[in-house]
């Protein structure tokens, strides 16, 4: 295995095979299409769909960036999403949070068809997840994190997984995932007691609490999986993860980076489910 589990590999195993699908659904007329709704251009948006515009051409899945002005009604902004619901030549919407504060984010997301959702933003999806059932799609954050564990050969029948953090959008749908995978998982989060205590008996620890540098050295012992998915802009421009890289890395069997680590993933996942949802839609 190697020391620092890249994204960029995984991403690009992931994207020859949905390539492949959408070659076969272009064959049939189909073009697997996605599209991401955004409230006023947000320039902490603008890197994120770059990434995904070039990673969907490249894959023959088409983007419609659709923009509705920041000071939209919830009104406005539900006719759109029913809209995109009707368009039979949109296979995926993804929702672009956060939200102004003027819009409902809860009955947005649950305006979203489950079809179509292929972030896993309606509760119908996310109970897919916890059941173990196809009602949907898994979180791409979270999708992503057992893809890369998957790639590069890390058993998880039986291992000692810690998850720290418990969001429904990474750590709670993530622990569901990685149950279906037969892995003993410790869900954790900030309020965990003695909480280095238990990532140290961990065989895998995955950090997703949303702060940066919030697992440090005690944290570790030797010869474990650590999994990053956080990532964060510093004082100094520089870019950290939920782990402090420098003081885990020489303890660590193996580690990802930031960047370059799930986050490189994780857009190749969004753009598997587009096209997955194109197939099944195919299909009737």
């Amino acid at each position: 295995m190697d020391h620092i589990l890249k994204g960029a590999p995984v991403a690009a195993a992931i994207k020859e095979k949905l390539c492949e699908e959408a070659e076969q659904l272009a064959a049939r007329g189909i073009t697997p299409a996605l599209a991401v709704l955004e409230f006023g251009e947000r320039a902490d948006n603008a890197a994120y769909l770059r990434g995904i515009r070039k990673n969907a051409e490249a894959c023959g899945v088409q983007l419609k960036h659709v923009v509705l002005p920041e000071d939209s009604t919830q009104g406005a902004a539900a006719a759109m999403l029913g809209q995109l619901n009707d368009d039979a030549s949109v296979h995926g919407i993804l929702l672009l949070r956060p939200l102004p504060k003027q819009l409902n984010e809860a009955a947005l997301c649950a305006a979203i068809r489950p079809e179509k959702d292929v972030d896993c933003a309606t509760d119908l999806s996310l109970a897919g997840v916890f059941a173990g059932k196809d009602l949907g799609f898994s979180p791409c954050t979270a999708q992503a994190v057992i893809e890369i564990l998957k790639y590069y050969g890390v058993p998880l029948a039986g291992t000692n997984c810690a998850v720290v953090g418990r969001s429904l959008v990474v750590g709670r749908p993530l622990a569901m995932l990685l149950l279906q995978e037969n892995a003993t998982v410790t869900l954790c989060h900030s309020k965990t007691k003695d909480l280095p205590a238990v990532t140290r008996r961990a065989d895998i620890v995955i950090a997703a609490m949303g702060r940066a540098k919030a697992l440090g050295a005690e944290h570790f012992s030797e010869d474990q999986i650590l999994i990053d998915v956080g990532i964060h802009r510093l004082e100094d421009g520089s870019l950290s993860g939920d782990i402090d890289f420098a003081a885990a890395e020489p303890k660590a069997e193996a580690i990802t980076p930031v960047p370059g680590g799930v986050g490189a993933v994780t857009t190749a996942v969004l753009l598997a489910h587009v096209t997955e949802a194109a197939a099944k839609h195919a299909e009737g």
